[in-house]
């Protein structure tokens, strides 16, 4: 074990490291940049509200954190290998679109932990990342009490202003309105804790039949 430890450290000090960069302190810094990422991990995973989760971007997440911490531990220790690291970092294409904002800004904050952690502020990267996933979670409770939803109401001509009563009671906007002179079609978009307003619809006389999707109001292409 000490024979492995010497050769990382000559290997090192042949590259011009300072010598402050020694095997505990790279620990250090991989290991917060872990935790930091596992707790993005953890948060992204349990809190996801999209369509289809993908492990992959939770991996890519702890990956990322990681990543970056080691290169800026690396570029605050040598000038010659950060000009390197510059320059190959600007040859970096990357062709796949993030569809949810939200894996953006996932995304934002596991590398904003792994600069802090890769330049040393071990307190900082956690403290930030524990901050910004206990506010996203608050956020996220919130935002949760009252779903958003699509309700798709078919009716005849006739019973168009009663619709348009129950609607008026509930935390809803038109969104689309369709008529062959016979029958109606509404789409709202509503905001409801219970899903009983379908069954309200439906004791209208004149309601042929009412849909209610869930919605998050995320365009996606």
């Amino acid at each position: 074990m000490n024979t492995i430890k010497n050769i990382l450290e000559e290997n090192i000090s042949q590259m011009g490291l300072v010598e402050n960069l020694s095997l505990p302190y790279i620990g250090l810094v991989l290991g917060t940049a872990l935790l930091c990422g596992l707790i993005l991990y953890i948060v992204y995973k349990f809190f996801y509200r999209g369509a289809v989760y993908s492990e992959n971007y939770g991996l890519l997440i702890v990956m990322s954190t990681m990543t970056v911490a080691f290169i800026i531990m690396t570029i605050s220790s040598n000038i010659v290998l950060s000009l390197g690291m510059v320059g190959a970092l600007s040859i970096v294409r990357f062709r796949t679109a993030v569809k949810d904002p939200l894996d953006v800004g996932f995304l934002f904050v596991a590398i904003g932990a792994g600069l802090t952690a890769g330049a040393g502020l071990f307190f900082i990267a956690i403290i930030g990342t524990v901050a910004i996933s206990l506010v996203f979670m608050v956020m996220f409770l919130v935002g949760k009490s009252a779903m958003s939803y699509l309700l798709i109401v078919r009716c005849n001509v006739a019973a168009e202003a009663d619709v348009a009563d129950v609607m008026s009671t509930l935390k809803s906007k038109l969104k689309s309105k369709s008529s062959d002179g016979i029958s109606t079609e509404f789409t709202y978009t509503v905001r409801i804790k219970k899903e009983d307003v379908v069954a309200e619809m439906l004791e209208i006389e004149g309601v042929e039949n009412a849909l209610l999707v869930s919605y998050t109001g995320d365009a996606q292409y």
